[in-house]
């Protein structure tokens, strides 16, 4: 069986950071890594919940809105898939990242869909805890001018 693209890097080699993970004819996947993979350091889920809520929010409500396929959590709780159309050059999603991490922190009110209406887990949601894990997710890639993708990370 053939294996799926984000198998086929060594996530050794990975650190937080922000990578483009895979491109399938017009969209383009990148990840989000918060934390380094296998280093013990993961997101708890209220986190994750949370910064999925809000930054998903900012991203269908930013520049490239019309553009944003999906963002949303990685199983393995180290950061965020975040699925754009390639017509989007990868520096607009670089600086829409950085844009939508410093909403998030700036952010005054409420967690967007914190209701029983709009989520089926409202509860486990925390403002508190995202802004703190989007502070240190923006302090790694705030100088990051590029992004690489696996097959660099793989030779590198």
């Amino acid at each position: 069986m053939k294996k799926i693209k984000s198998f086929q890097v060594d996530h050794r080699k990975l650190n937080k950071g922000i990578y483009i993970s895979r491109i399938d004819t017009d969209i383009i996947t990148y990840d989000l890594r918060f934390c380094k993979p296998n280093s013990g350091e993961i997101l708890d889920n209220i986190t994750m919940h949370t910064i999925e809520h809000m930054l998903a929010t900012f991203a269908r409500n930013s520049d490239i809105s019309s553009e944003v396929i999906y963002f949303g959590p990685m199983g393995c709780q180290t950061g965020f898939y975040f699925i754009v159309r390639d017509v989007v050059a990868k520096d607009r999603v670089l600086e829409t990242v950085k844009d939508i991490l410093k909403k998030t922190i700036e952010h005054s009110g409420g967690v967007f869909g914190a209701s029983e209406i709009e989520c089926g887990n409202y509860k486990t949601l925390e403002l508190d805890k995202a802004k703190a894990a989007c502070r240190n997710y923006l302090e790694v890639i705030k100088n990051l001018d590029d992004i690489v993708d696996y097959d660099y990370v793989n030779s590198h």
